[in-house]
């Protein structure tokens, strides 16, 4: 009688799960890349990590353009454009919460260009509504790859 430690007479030990030592055991991908695991645990979750990443990072900058859009605007518009620039902050914050949603990706990409068209008041506006814009075209398009 051979205990549960021990392996029988001419037989390989198991390890854990029926494996035997050295044998890596099977596990089902779904996820590929061309052929290529992608290795991300959660996929989904890490897709929304890199889109709320650039919309809090674009809250910043917006949040750094309030000193450069009270100085190089005109003295009647800078205070009307400061309160776009606190409300435009606000919405990309608040966005970043919606993007557990196919439809807070519409409301992303939406912010985008509704920051490219306040360039028509203030240049500023327009210029970090171009840079991450392009930025967030590159995050859908990885959304896509990695999603499919």
């Amino acid at each position: 009688m051979t205990r549960p430690g021990e392996a029988a007479a001419g037989a390989a030990p198991e390890g854990p799960a029926g494996h035997t030592p050295g044998e890596a055991p099977e596990r089902e991908l779904r996820l590929t890349l061309g052929g290529k695991p992608s290795g991300l645990r959660n996929p989904s979750k890490a897709v929304r990590g890199l889109g709320a990443g650039l919309l809090v990072m674009e809250a910043l900058v917006l949040l750094l353009a309030l000193l450069p859009i009270r100085v190089l605007g005109s003295p009647s518009s800078s205070s009307f454009s400061m309160v776009v620039v606190l409300l435009a902050v606000l919405a990309a914050v608040l966005i970043t919460g919606t993007l557990g949603h196919r439809w807070g990706w519409w409301l992303g990409s939406l912010f985008q260009v509704g920051l490219i068209a306040l360039g028509f008041m203030h240049w500023a506006f327009a210029a970090v509504g171009v840079v991450f814009g392009l930025v967030w075209v590159y995050v859908l398009h990885t959304r896509r790859t990695i999603l499919g």
